[in-house]
């Protein structure tokens, strides 16, 4: 798997577990659980690393452009 096709998997499981740290802080209130203040900053480690991984994903289409070569890896 070259570096491309790994930045995109790893965003795609990123945004999943994102995703889940998020429904279960929101589950967690819609109980009456007041979850402990830590629990906030969950959300903060998946999301800084999509970030990173989405930027790249954005630019990528630019770059291989410049470079003359196709832009998508499809």
């Amino acid at each position: 798997m070259n570096l491309n096709n790994w930045i995109r998997q790893s965003h795609r499981w990123l945004s999943i577990a994102f995703t889940l740290v998020v429904t279960g802080i929101f589950i967690a209130l819609g109980l009456g659980n007041q979850p402990a203040q830590w629990v906030y900053f969950l959300p903060l480690f998946p999301l800084a690393l999509m970030t990173l991984t989405g930027l790249y994903l954005f630019a990528m289409p630019y770059a291989a452009g410049r470079r003359g070569g196709r832009a998508t890896d499809r």
